[in-house]
């Protein structure tokens, strides 16, 4: 794919005019085999993006680049990106969690480019619904996590299907002591972004608040009405507590999701999209949510459970500060709690329980149960939100398209009447359902 058309796809499909830095460096390297090590946030998605779809050939209908990422998440957010960029190639994303019959569908005829965790992509493979005799270009996102996570043997698996490999690339937002064995990388060219620019320590600061009993929930709900309207991600350390958490906030007032991996998959990716569209502005989670995930611009981290490791708490904090921003991230702290020397404060903090501009639900989210499997598009949704529910465009928030559903992000204070126009009427001539996601 030529490199002026992957830019204008870039700028009109993703609103970004300009490559930063390491994108750029990562798009002048000429060498087979690439390690990309550059923080979560920094636009590593559309690094290799680029990189890969420049190796490849025009579309032939056969599997010529494959994607492999640690967490369903992370394949879903790799394969929007794609999608948008390799305009002319098919891409299909491969998760568990997904119907394996529309997968199976979607490999017929052969994709382009596969983005897939490695079990899920192994599965296909043993299935035979697959064959990775043709690719090309082999992408391994977060592959420290990936061998963290325990798949070396399903990624060393996956990669022997593939004899014909001219360029791998990894990724990390971590260094790795050792190599996968399992790959042919002689002499990998490192482009190494992770000291480059302010450091996100130096455009985060870190708040001290100490909770005067050890059971911090009260002093967790005085800090988050406190805080200034903005996203915050709450960490915990178990499932058992991020419930507990979540029950007390929402019973509190506060609009709050909840994620964790015991969730279904909708339900974790229904967390993430009302987080991102302003819908439920708070998440409670475990460390599944600290890497991986594709969350813009989130104001404060806070850590109810300190954490277990030091790459924990690095990782957590990363959900704020990226690329150029600043956050916040505070620490509750009791006299249970025994603090690591990792965790150095800036300042300390004693919450109001007040706020002159507190956090609030702008948003509020419609549901359509149809999708692109029922060749639904964004655009179909949105005309039907301005033509059938009198909406302006300008009001319109983000809208997602899943296989089998829909999202839409509106006003919060226009979204019941909204809902009472739309539901009689017919989307593309067909009855769907709609619905207000709380």
């Amino acid at each position: 794919m030529k490199l002026s058309l992957i830019l204008d796809n870039i700028k009109s499909r993703l609103g970004i005019a300009e490559l930063n830095p390491m994108q750029k460096r990562v798009t002048e390297s000429t060498s087979a085999n690439n390690l990309l090590l550059s923080p979560t946030g920094s636009g590593k998605t559309i690094a290799f993006t680029i990189a890969m779809l420049r190796a490849l050939g025009k579309p032939s209908g056969e599997v010529k680049a494959v994607v492999i990422a640690p967490s369903r998440e992370l394949v879903m957010q790799i394969y929007r990106v794609v999608r948008e960029i390799a305009t002319g190639y098919k891409t299909v994303a491969l998760y568990g969690g997904h119907p394996m019959a529309d997968e199976k569908n979607s490999l017929t005829p052969a994709p382009d480019i596969i983005v897939a965790t490695p079990g899920r992509l192994l599965d296909h493979i043993n299935r035979k619904h697959v064959d990775l005799y043709t690719t090309k270009v082999l992408v391994l996102d977060e592959y420290d996590k990936s061998l963290e996570l325990g798949f070396h043997d399903e990624m060393r698996k996956v990669i022997r299907t593939m004899p014909n490999l001219s360029r791998i690339i990894l990724t990390s937002a971590t260094r790795l002591v050792d190599m996968p064995d399992f790959l042919n990388m002689s002499s990998p060219e490192v482009i190494d972004f992770l000291e480059q620019g302010q450091k996100p320590r130096e455009r985060t600061a870190i708040v001290e608040v100490e909770s005067p009993a050890r059971d911090k929930i009260d002093t967790l709900i005085d800090l988050l009405k406190s805080l200034n309207n903005g996203k915050a991600i709450i960490f915990v350390n178990h499932r058992e507590s991020a419930v507990r958490v979540f029950d007390h906030l929402k019973k509190a007032g506060l609009p709050v999701g909840l994620y964790h991996g015991a969730l279904d998959q909708p339900d974790r990716e229904k967390a993430i999209d009302l987080l991102n569209n302003g819908t439920t502005p708070i998440l409670v989670s475990t460390d599944l949510g600290a890497r991986g995930l594709d969350i813009d611009s989130v104001h404060s981290i806070i850590h109810y459970h300190l954490p277990l490791t030091e790459e924990t708490w690095t990782h957590r904090n990363g959900r704020t500060a990226r690329v150029d921003a600043s956050g916040t991230v505070y620490v509750i702290t009791s006299e249970a709690d025994n603090l690591p020397e990792y965790i150095t404060f800036d300042r300390s903090y004693s919450p109001t329980g007040t706020s002159t501009d507190p956090i609030k639900a702008s948003t509020a989210t419609i549901y359509f149960n149809a999708g692109k499997k029922e060749k639904i598009s964004r655009g179909d949704i949105a005309g039907f939100l301005i033509k059938q529910g009198g909406m302006k465009p300008e009001s319109i928030g983000r809208i997602i398209v899943k296989d089998h559903s829909a999202l839409a992000a509106v006003p919060a204070a226009e979204a019941a009447a909204l809902l009472s126009r739309i539901a009689p009427e017919k989307l593309k001539g067909k009855r769907v359902r709609t619905s207000l996601l709380r």
